[in-house]
């Protein structure tokens, strides 16, 4: 899938388990490209696309599972904490994602964003916690 951002590069979203695959949808980058744009300040990608070879989806798949949101190509997760990550939860529930989840303790603090569907087999709008 072809898309371009000023804000996010295709290197950043490409699966990180080796492969290199860019599987990221263009109207999800269209729509995180909104956010940052609202966002006014920059935005760290902790985890773009994942393939069914990468070792988060591969083991969803392994215990029978579906691959989740992000080897869709319509998720990402976002490295933000505290007062930034309220902030920046308020925007993203603006511009239409319709899966959040909150990871806020330990050292890895994210927010993931997706804008999946229930056609998609997902249960959405849903928010949940790590």
């Amino acid at each position: 899938m072809s898309w371009s951002s000023p804000y996010f590069s295709q290197d950043e979203m490409r699966c990180q388990c080796g492969c290199g695959a860019d599987g990221m949808h263009s109207e999800f980058m269209d729509r995180l490209t909104s956010l940052r744009a609202d966002w006014g300040q920059p935005m760290t990608v902790t985890s773009g696309y994942r393939c069914t070879q990468h070792p988060v989806e591969a083991k969803k798949i392994a215990s029978g599972r579906n691959p989740g949101a992000h080897a869709s190509g319509r998720a990402a997760d976002i490295a933000i904490q505290g007062e930034d990550a309220y902030n920046f939860l308020c925007a993203a529930l603006g511009h239409g994602f319709t899966g959040i989840g909150i990871q806020q303790k330990g050292s890895a603090r994210f927010i993931h964003l997706d804008d999946l569907t229930t056609d998609d087999g997902f249960p959405r709008p849903t928010i949940w916690s790590y």
